[in-house]
């Protein structure tokens, strides 16, 4: 059997890049295609030195740092590729990658991070965050996101089954395309975040995350610049970093980019990790949690599905409702007075429901179930 995954680009070594390596795994004789692929050696290597068949985009100017202005050219780039000669194809999405054109004796499963962003639900933060709330490229960039909307929502039919990354993103799904969909969680590095019982729990929480608006990293330093007798530290660095360094008080250090090394010490040694954004999963708390540290999560989004609540059995964290100062502070009181409920191992167990080796289990059965339906095999050689 022919394999094919499709993966929207290749730029930058992030989680869907993760994915598409333990896609590749299960299939290591799959031909990847992607609209461009401008990887390094040593990112080519995490793909079993795969180069990808690209579209027209990866000729057109500045195509390497300015790929995600041709946008209003992906939805026809995507579909200009020849993937006839293949029986299983695999897309890999939270672009275009599911609007690959297949036929009906082709089976086109389509993992979706999520449907278009900026596109759909986000659309009008996407603008405020561009300055492009009113005005004549206003106009034109709405009018452009209505014409991907309606490709999207029409190229949708052209999927056989769909996969979720989360139950969050499975409501997404259904709301956009009205299509069901199954959740397989995407894999996330936990023995690289290893427990170690021999290293002691420290006075301090940590959050760690690129330093960008959605991420909520000022609302965590505001928190706690207004709980001085509590320590937290942050790692990470990003276009708001001045911005947030200045909102905090003596108790809050910032350390800026840091090493894995250095993160995974600072997982493994804080009493908490605090997240506060609304992400589709969300792997740094999954992170921690294989670092045997309990979270404080936004109880919205991902972290309902990576973090075990107070209410349920064997919990790994504490939820705060809004995205506000005050319920963050709340969501702290509340961890001290219930942290000897938050036990490590729970947290290094619950952890490992996400792991690599989980994935490309739940991944392979998936495939063969839905070939069973499709062709009535088990296995196609």
């Amino acid at each position: 059997m022919k394999v094919a995954i499709v993966h929207d680009w290749l730029v930058t070594y992030a989680g869907a890049e993760k994915v598409l390596t333990e896609m590749l795994k299960v299939y290591p004789e799959a031909d990847i295609f992607s609209l461009v692929d401008f990887f390094d050696d040593k990112d080519r290597e995490k793909i079993m030195g795969k180069k990808s068949q690209t579209t027209i985009i990866q000729k057109f100017p500045l195509a390497k740092k300015k790929y995600r202005n041709y946008l209003s050219f992906m939805p026809y780039a995507i579909e200009q590729l020849d993937l006839s000669a293949y029986d299983l194809i695999i897309s890999s999405s939270h672009a275009v990658a599911k609007g690959i054109l297949t036929s009906p004796h082709q089976l086109h499963i389509s993992y979706i991070h999520s449907p278009i962003r900026y596109a759909w639900d986000m659309q009008h933060q996407y603008l405020k965050e561009a300055n492009l709330e009113k005005g004549l490229k206003s106009f034109f960039v709405r009018k452009m996101l209505k014409k991907i909307r309606d490709w999207d929502y029409r190229t949708a039919n052209g999927v056989d089954y769909f996969i979720s990354n989360s139950d969050f993103i499975g409501r997404r799904i259904w709301k956009v395309y009205r299509r069901e969909s199954t959740t397989i969680y995407p894999p996330v590095d936990v023995n690289d975040f290893d427990y170690n019982q021999l290293i002691e729990k420290e006075d301090f929480y940590l959050t760690a995350s690129r330093m960008v608006p959605y991420k909520k990293i000022d609302l965590i330093v505001e928190a706690f610049s207004e709980m001085p007798n509590k320590k937290l530290i942050v790692i990470g660095t990003g276009p708001d970093f001045e911005k947030i360094k200045s909102k905090a008080a003596k108790n809050v250090v910032l350390l800026g980019y840091q090493s894995f090394e250095v993160l995974k010490e600072h997982m493994q040694k804080a009493k908490g990790f605090v997240f506060a954004a609304e992400e589709d999963f969300g792997i740094t708390p999954v992170e921690a949690q294989a670092c045997g540290t309990p979270v404080i999560a936004f109880g919205k989004g991902g972290s309902l599905e990576t973090v075990r609540g107070l209410h349920q059995e064997n919990p790994t964290g504490v939820f705060f409702q809004e995205q506000t100062v005050n319920a963050v502070k709340e969501a702290i009181n509340k961890f001290e007075d219930n942290i000897e409920l938050l036990k490590a191992e729970n947290c290094r167990k619950h952890a490992l429901e996400f792991s690599p080796e989980q994935f490309k289990t739940n991944l392979k059965d998936f495939v063969i179930e839905k070939k069973l339906e499709k062709w009535g095999i088990k296995e196609c050689e």
